[in-house]
């Protein structure tokens, strides 16, 4: 459940940074963004989001691999059912198959 709750935090600030960082820059919010362009206050409030984006995908990804992993068992019936289509033949088609020539 720990990592239902991560995911759905990290999904959310994916949202809500971007659209916070434009919305801040279009409604004058952030100091200095008055005295910039409308290029420039396109160009910084977009790059600063793409930005927060990459960082929330950063920081999700860094608590991912900060997990213990010794903590998660495989499913053992899963397993059983991968290494027995592991061991199990490949059919190979070597002539034209019976069900192919028949016709009705």
């Amino acid at each position: 459940m720990d990592v239902m709750i991560k995911f759905f935090i990290a999904s959310m600030l994916m949202w809500l940074a971007p659209i916070a960082i434009i919305y801040g820059f279009n409604h004058n919010l952030f100091p200095g963004s008055t005295q910039m362009s409308s290029e420039s206050t396109t160009l910084w409030s977009g790059l600063l989001a793409v930005i927060s984006v990459n960082v929330v995908i950063f920081f999700y990804i860094y608590s991912a691999m900060k997990e213990p992993s010794d903590k998660h068992e495989p499913d053992a019936k899963f397993l059983a059912d991968a290494k027995a289509s592991i061991k199990q033949p490949v059919p190979t088609e070597v002539g034209p198959s019976p069900d192919r020539d028949k016709q009705e």
